[in-house]
């Protein structure tokens, strides 16, 4: 079980990044310390308030004055704050009814909103903080200079209520949210495969083909697998000497009691060693980007398509969602894939694990959308100049042939549904697309 610790810490680091928990409640503590050391810092040494102007506080001996404006802020503090939720809750309301709900992620993940909460939960702290310190007995004590800090502190919110409101309004443009998407989906890529593809890319080498039995290890719990720690994997696969084979890829449901890996030579295995493989997975009840890219993919795709439906039929919001696409599908086309084998000692297998390709990232951002959009001809043109685009930036001959061939049934779903010109302005853009194969401008990246 202590293995499992390392996994358990990052996913619950990555969860309260992504949460209105950690940074809100950081700030707040923060704020509320301040409160109290300075107004006690200010009884303990007067002098500190002499500097504040006498048009601020005509009489620095008159605590009511400062009790008054303390509990004036406080209130009007946890009013906005009440506001603030209000249009929160509205803005993830709307997303989830217009876009997808698999969006939602992103939205809390939002880092200005998480601030918002923070500076005004942490105003209120510092005033309640501050409130204890002016009092009347047993003798007249006003902290001047906490209550101008809580006035400050007070206008700031003031500034930032108007920037909130400013960034909810462009945070649920559709071309802002597919756009936050794409980001967030390229950093998983860059950090997942951080190396990039060669001219002469060697393809993986294939699996090992052997007779040896493999027995399964059930899976302890249902959910999705949200992230492989395959070093780990690969160390306990060593200790225990047997080979691992992971039997589903990161973003796939696994039930409880199915296999989700199988492994060589222990017929029955060891409680503890079949925990500590497991416990190498993470694995919860909804997908996460901490390694899965395709499920960013799918969250811009489901905006896509109910951007077609005929029930929406807004064929712009659908054409920048593809354009988002391309971007994604260029980062990941450009990096070398992950290990799917990883061996220790050199020359012996411990660890395979599967990894999407090529064939599941184009599936899942071009499938769905070619099919609801025959009808379309706007959209299926966008997704013809997604692929030149693609296979424009691809050095590898043979990475790219896999992505020219997507452009004929894109074309061939649309006969029949489309007026002739439509299709002949489609059969122009797949010609420019396959000419690609014998001829393509030169890459960048090709010296």
């Amino acid at each position: 079980m202590l293995n499992r610790i390392p996994l358990q810490l990052r996913a619950i680091a990555y969860a309260l990044r992504g949460g209105f928990l950690i940074r809100p409640l950081i700030i707040a503590v923060v704020l509320g310390l301040a409160g109290a050391v300075l107004s006690s810092a200010e009884e303990a040494r007067p002098s500190i308030s002499a500097w504040v102007p006498t048009l601020l506080f005509p009489s620095h001996q008159d605590p009511q004055v400062a009790q008054n404006i303390l509990s004036v802020i406080a209130t009007s503090i946890m009013t906005v704050v009440s506001i603030v939720f209000a249009i929160l809750l509205m803005t993830l309301t709307l997303a989830s009814m217009q876009f997808s709900p698999r969006i939602l992620i992103s939205f809390v993940r939002d880092r200005a909103t998480q601030w918002t909460l923070g500076i005004f939960l942490g105003t209120f702290s510092y005033c309640m903080a501050a409130l204890p310190a002016a009092r009347s007995l047993p003798h007249p004590f006003s902290p001047v200079a906490t209550v101008l800090g809580a006035m400050v502190l007070a206008l700031l919110c003031v500034g930032w209520l108007l920037f909130f409101i400013h960034h909810i309004s462009q945070s649920i443009s559709v071309n802002h949210i597919v756009d936050r998407i794409a980001r967030e989906t390229e950093q998983v890529i860059d950090e997942l495969m951080p190396h990039p593809r060669t001219l002469h890319d060697v393809p993986p080498h294939p699996l090992p083909d052997t007779n040896e039995p493999e027995f399964p290890v059930l899976s302890t719990m249902s959910g999705y697998i949200r992230f492989i720690d395959t070093h780990a994997l690969a160390r306990a696969a060593r200790e225990q000497r047997v080979r691992v084979r992971v039997l589903r890829r990161v973003g796939h449901f696994v039930p409880e009691g199915a296999p989700l890996m199988t492994i060589t030579r222990h017929r029955h295995l060891r409680a503890d060693r079949a925990a500590e493989l497991i416990g190498t997975v993470d694995i919860g009840p909804m997908r996460t980007l901490q390694q899965d890219v395709e499920f960013g993919i799918l969250q811009i795709v489901d905006i896509a398509l109910r951007a077609i439906s005929p029930a929406v039929n807004d064929p712009s919001t659908a054409i920048s969602c593809i354009d988002q696409l391309s971007r994604i599908l260029i980062r990941w086309i450009g990096r070398i894939p992950p290990d799917t084998q990883m061996f220790g000692p050199p020359y012996v297998l411990r660890v395979i694990v599967p990894w999407i390709d090529l064939d599941g990232m184009l599936n899942t951002a071009l499938e769905q959308i070619r099919a609801y959009a025959t009808t379309d001809a706007a959209v299926s043109l966008r997704l013809l100049r997604l692929l030149q685009d693609v296979a424009g930036t691809v050095d590898n001959e043979r990475l790219r042939q896999r992505v020219i061939e997507r452009g004929a049934p894109i074309v061939e779903g649309c006969r029949g549904q489309l007026p002739p010109g439509d299709v002949e302005a489609l059969a122009k853009r797949l010609a420019t697309l396959e000419s690609l194969t014998l001829s393509r401008p030169a890459s960048p990246h090709a010296a």
